[in-house]
């Protein structure tokens, strides 16, 4: 059975990083990094360490005010490597042309951002075997 992960959390003004409210893409990764620290923990009982990113994948814009869905999943464990998979998807998103706080959940979540990466629990501090 796979091991899997799921965060949401609201972009806010102080994400936005450009003009119009654009958040930057690196938010993504920092959300994936809080997937695989919990995916970690869930399999290992302990938070490993991100080793690297295979492939990075932008594919729609976030903005100040969307909600992002964040997944993750473990696809192959090794001895110390844990290879995973990454979803961020737009859920819900503001509606600033009804009213300041008018907002839409999404019929379809928007996929803006798919990642792969491997992350390594030392064998000494695997507790879950």
């Amino acid at each position: 059975m796979a091991v899997k992960s799921l965060i949401r959390v609201r972009m806010g003004g102080e994400d936005a990083h450009y003009g119009g409210g654009l958040v930057d893409g690196a938010h993504m990764l920092k959300l994936f990094g809080d997937v695989a620290t919990e995916l970690l923990i869930i399999n290992d009982g302990d938070e490993g360490l991100f080793k690297a990113y295979d492939n990075v994948e932008f594919i729609a814009p976030v903005y100040a005010g969307d909600y992002i869905e964040a997944t993750g999943e473990i696809t192959n464990i090794g001895n110390t490597s844990r290879k995973m998979t990454f979803e961020a998807r737009k859920v819900i998103v503001p509606r600033p042309d009804i009213s300041d706080s008018a907002a839409d959940v999404l019929a379809e979540p928007i996929v803006v951002c798919r990642a792969s990466g491997t992350c390594v629990v030392p064998a000494k501090c695997q507790r879950k075997k």
